[in-house]
């Protein structure tokens, strides 16, 4: 553990299938004024959203709504839902939903009372948040993100094209708490299962993929990732089974708290280059993120060749004997790319929405972070036309 941290994490996680119970409880932690944020039309199709209302009714709330976030949280809706705060003196704003959800939130309740314009203010310029925010509490209905557990927030500015994240400090902006009962994730399609199987794989990866010592957090997350491919395949199988699916949840909230990040370089360029595709075409994120990966990772193996061979053999039981690290780095990213068709995830950018005349635009917009290798423009151009 070469790099020094602090760490801390404020959200009190109900986890399983009596989470519900404790719904109560919070909401009498604060004031008559709630807004409630949600998707479209699911959580009323399943009956959560009536559970919910009804909860908040017994505990004499007073409930103003911003309904139909997008899969992508666009910028207006964060600029929507600040008007709504103001308006309605919100004392607690409860995100029911998946990362998207969580996601706007967070950005609301940090953006709300801000004086001047939250996108230039936060997304551009970084600067601190106001001293009064909103609370934060949520109900995960598609695991993925682990917005649930951390304080971070992705945005699609539509006007500009862009899509980015932002890290608000912890005590501030993370959930004072969040409601995981895995049952609720039984409604979600398919698709968007596998798009939040593969966004929680890809943050395992892009925290594994740094450094050169042997760091307790390496190990942390291998085990989260065999835990993840295990649960993922049971899950494939029966989508109904709870073991399954309690094990993807909470892979994924361990995933993106920081606990698993403590003392590590990482590489957050896939993320990068997902971003300004979703800005562009607008794709699931998790699958935006699987197109990616491997023509990425493909191109800086062999600037961290050790960690790629360790990668194959401690995740996908490559046999080492004969082969050189070269030859054992490839064969894991090729044992990766099978998991991704596995999961039945689209493999190319034209089946999500993408033109070709996309491609350099995206290309010169991606911010270029890296990890063991920071990739230039035309690198990046040449991922996209691989993986086209």
């Amino acid at each position: 553990m070469n790099i020094d941290f602090t760490f801390q994490n404020p959200t009190r996680i109900h986890f399983g299938r009596t989470a519900m119970n404790h719904l109560a409880d919070e909401l009498a932690l604060y004031g008559k004024n709630v807004m409630l944020v949600y998707g479209k039309n699911s959580i009323k199709k399943t009956g959560l959203y009536d559970t919910v209302m009804e909860t908040l009714k017994q505990c004499g709330k007073s409930v103003c709504e911003l309904a139909g976030i997008n899969s992508n949280p666009r910028y207006t809706q964060v600029l929507e839902g600040c008007r709504l705060v103001r308006e309605h003196n919100v004392d607690l704003i409860l995100a029911v939903g998946g990362g998207s959800v969580i996601d706007c939130s967070k950005a609301i309740a940090c953006s709300a009372y801000c004086d001047d314009d939250p996108w230039e203010h936060f997304w551009i310029k970084n600067l601190p948040v106001p001293s009064k925010v909103v609370p934060v509490g949520t109900i995960l209905t598609m695991t993925g993100t682990a917005s649930e557990m951390n304080s971070g927030s992705v945005i699609t500015n539509e006007a500009l094209r862009k899509k980015e994240g932002h890290i608000f400090p912890m005590e501030v902006a993370s959930p004072r708490f969040s409601i995981l009962n895995p049952e609720f994730t039984y409604s979600v399609p398919k698709t968007q299962m596998v798009s939040g199987i593969f966004d929680i794989f890809s943050h395992l990866m892009e925290q594994y993929f740094g450094g050169d010592d042997d760091c307790v957090s390496d190990y942390l997350l291998e085990g989260d990732m065999l835990a993840l491919i295990s649960a993922s395949r049971q899950a494939l199988l029966n989508p109904h089974y709870y073991e399954a699916r309690s094990n993807i949840m909470w892979c994924a909230t361990m995933g993106l708290n920081k606990i698993l990040a403590v003392s590590k370089k990482q590489d957050w360029e896939v993320h990068q280059i997902e971003h300004q595709v979703g800005a562009y075409c607008d794709c699931p994120h998790g699958i935006g993120l699987a197109i990616v990966s491997i023509p990425y990772y493909r191109l800086i193996m062999p600037y961290g060749l050790h960690r790629f061979v360790r990668f194959a053999k401690n995740i996908w039981h490559v046999d080492p004997a004969g082969k050189s690290d070269l030859q054992i780095a490839t064969e894991g990213i090729d044992c990766l790319s099978r998991f991704i068709d596995e999961l039945g995830i689209p493999r190319r950018l034209r089946d999500v929405g993408c033109t070709e005349q996309m491609l350099p635009l995206i290309a010169a917009s991606v911010n270029k972070i890296g990890g063991y290798h920071v990739p230039t423009t035309e690198e990046v151009l040449s991922i996209l036309k691989a993986c086209y």
